[in-house]
């Protein structure tokens, strides 16, 4: 078991090399872990995983009822939904089905609801509805005035993304696979069947190569001789809304989805606060990740219209993350067997709900280079902190507290974490390198007063840990 941020990796091949640490590249490192044969490393240019365009992921469960019928994603999102709900329920990540209505707000949306429905049947999913307004209003009655009607999407669930990236990593790490932080690819090239990954850490080889980069996946593809895609990073920006406004709201509300995307969307969180957001903005610069007054003053608007009353309730935070936008309707997965090769490229917001079945996909293209997976074992169960609102959190547990009480002893009031949950942070397979990852994993400092109160106290419990 190992996690580095320094330090040279070995002069012996790994058996696979996994660039790229967010959700579906943790996925894969998990999936290979299953195969004790194989020596795997992950490799990631942040200091922390899911750091990159998982981080912009709008935390929602798909069911794919939207999705290109016959494509690739259609397939592993609809595989990968039923895969990660029942994996989330084994390993404590927090889900809930809240269902999705997709508002028409004029006659040319409304007509588009049947076609949706049965591109959902098409994607072999039938249970959307489409809802007349009275019908609509009633499921939501904050709803902004003028909506003709909805399609109503009931297996639509939120999801925290973050447990789910790190719930992968935890798994791989403790099977064996050694993950390289801070890490980035400065160059890349094959020779002799072998990889050479050149990192400032020192040169990493590997016997296979899989290209789970996000934004940098075309500049990495392209190093190796491939020009299937280029990457546009799109901007989206976000608007977290405290949890006094959850009451307003009650399943996701989408618009009717264009060719930039899904839209900007209001949808409750599993952590009891309201998202608004994101924006689709297409930028030159793959590491502007700032937010903008004028994108901000969008999403005013946008939520104005969906949900008026939300414009009352308190900002908690706002951010801004970017996706890998191709241009492509599919994702752009490919092999390319003579190199030991394969390329897992476009994954957009979808692939958090289709990252397992990525990932059982990526491993099959694999063993179809040649890779021996040899043989596979079960990994040992995870079960991971509950930072759900819907389910107990430790100081609510009498059972827990006595046992500990340290878990009884609150450090961040506004989200109620306590210096149990922050302890076992900080001592985790996989631990935060950052006062934003402790945060990222307890909720600590993300409340209504964003440390202000418990910041210092935070802060200590974290150096301290740092030795």
């Amino acid at each position: 078991m190992s996690v580095t941020r320094s330090g040279a990796p070995p002069v012996e091949p790994y058996d696979v090399a996994i660039v790229g640490a967010g959700v579906v590249g943790c996925a894969i490192a998990r999936r290979l872990a299953h195969h004790p044969g194989l020596r795997v490393a992950l490799v990631e240019a942040q200091d922390d995983v899911g750091q990159g365009t998982s981080k912009a992921n709008t935390a929602i469960l798909h069911t794919g009822f939207d999705a290109v019928p016959g494509s690739l994603e259609a397939r592993l999102v609809r595989e990968g939904s039923r895969e990660l709900a029942a994996y989330a329920a084994e390993s404590g990540i927090p889900v809930e089905r809240v269902g999705a209505l997709l508002v028409a707000w004029d006659e040319e949306q409304l007509a588009a609801l049947p076609r949706l429905a049965e591109k959902a049947r098409r994607n072999e999913y039938h249970d959307t509805r489409v809802l007349g307004a009275a019908d609509l209003y009633a499921r939501e009655p904050r709803l902004g005035p003028g909506a003709l009607g909805a399609l109503h999407v009931p297996g639509e669930s939120i999801i925290c993304s973050w447990t789910t990236t790190l719930a992968y990593a935890t798994q791989a790490v403790r099977a064996g696979v050694d993950l390289y932080l801070e890490a980035p690819i400065t160059h890349a090239g094959h020779a002799d069947g072998v990889h050479r990954l050149d990192t400032p850490r020192g040169p990493l080889h590997a016997r296979r190569l899989v290209n789970a980069a996000g934004l940098h996946a075309d500049t990495l593809d392209r190093s190796l001789g491939h020009d299937d895609f280029t990457v546009t990073p799109r901007r989206g920006q976000l608007v977290v809304h405290d949890t006094f406004a959850r009451a307003l709201v009650r399943h996701i509300l989408l618009p009717v989805p264009t060719a930039l995307g899904k839209g900007v969307l209001v949808a409750p969180t599993v952590y009891g606060n309201v998202l608004l957001g994101p924006t689709a903005e297409d930028l030159d610069d793959k590491g502007d990740t700032g937010s903008t007054a004028e994108g901000l003053r969008r999403l005013r608007e946008q939520g104005r219209r969906i949900l008026p009353a939300l414009l009352e309730e308190e900002v908690t935070a706002v951010y801004a993350g970017l996706r890998a936008a191709t241009g492509h309707d599919d994702y752009r997965i490919a092999a390319h067997p003579g190199q030991g090769y394969v390329t897992v490229g476009g994954i957009r917001s979808t692939g958090l709900t289709a990252s397992l079945a990525i990932a059982a996909h990526v491993t099959g293209l694999l063993a179809d280079t040649g890779l021996d997976l040899g043989a596979r074992r079960p990994l040992e169960p995870v079960r991971m902190p509950n930072l759900g609102e819907a389910f107990p959190r430790p100081h609510q547990r009498p059972d827990l507290v006595a046992a500990d009480p340290e878990y009884g002893t609150l450090v961040c009031h506004c989200e109620r974490v306590s210096r149990g949950e922050i302890r076992d942070a900080l001592a985790g397979p996989v631990p935060p390198r950052s006062l934003d990852g402790l945060r990222r994993r307890t909720r600590a400092r993300a409340g209504r007063c964003q440390g202000f109160y418990c910041g210092a106290a935070v802060r200590a419990l974290f150096e301290e840990a740092q030795g």
